[in-house]
């Protein structure tokens, strides 16, 4: 694993339970009032993604930077065949191996430490999802390439917005904790869309994020 994933690994590692808390409320009246106010956008990219990969039943997904397995874990509830979460910090898999087993869904939801970069899996997945991962990516072609070559389908991703408010908030707040960020703009995507080979795709703005559904 190169430096930079190993930076990277040791930050969630240590921020899994802020990270996961997000999503799980398990915060502050408070704070969860914060969340809902200033990062409403993440909560509708989630409603964003389910919609976007229908069909789920029956189906096959590979979730990229499948943190703590929110997205994974609800594929597999909602009657997905087979899907693969990977991600680079072991916590983070630690706990999506625990949740599968305690939702009894690790017949069909496995959890793997590992870089895409790095991941050879035997067959094509439908639909790959990389949400909340190429905020942290600084080259983000190769990825993009990666995942078009492991679907069959579409992939659905998501990236925050350049020049917003949050961004200056988060690029500040992360590089405290020596954590790289990164922002891009629409021409960006476009340019990065068509390079990896995708032809045909849809970008939505919601709040501070962009949110994409490219096809093969």
């Amino acid at each position: 694993m190169n430096q930079y994933l190993n930076r990277q690994k040791k930050f969630w590692n240590k921020e899994i339970k802020n990270f996961d808390a997000i999503y799980s409320h398990n915060k502050s009246r408070l704070n969860n009032w914060l969340d809902a106010t200033f990062r409403w956008d993440m909560y509708a990219r989630f409603e964003y993604t389910m919609k976007n990969a229908i069909p789920i039943q029956g189906r096959s997904f590979l979730d990229v930077g499948c943190g703590a397995g929110h997205y994974s874990l609800e594929f597999g509830s909602q009657g997905a065949q087979k899907v693969i979460g990977i991600d680079i910090s072991e916590k983070m898999i630690e706990i999506c191996q625990q949740r599968a087993f305690e939702l009894q869904l690790n017949d069909r939801c496995q959890f793997l430490q590992t870089d895409l970069l790095e991941y050879q899996p035997d067959t094509k997945f439908d639909v790959c999802i990389g949400i909340g991962l190429f905020d942290y990516i600084p080259e983000p072609l190769s990825v993009l390439t990666k995942m078009g070559e492991v679907v069959q389908d579409r992939i659905i991703i998501s990236l925050p917005r350049f020049w917003t408010w949050r961004a200056l908030v988060r690029k500040v707040r992360l590089t405290i904790k020596g954590c790289d960020v990164f922002f891009y703009k629409k021409e960006q995507i476009d340019r990065l869309l068509k390079q990896a080979a995708f032809k045909r795709y849809t970008i939505e703005k919601i709040g501070q994020l962009y949110c994409i559904t490219a096809y093969v």
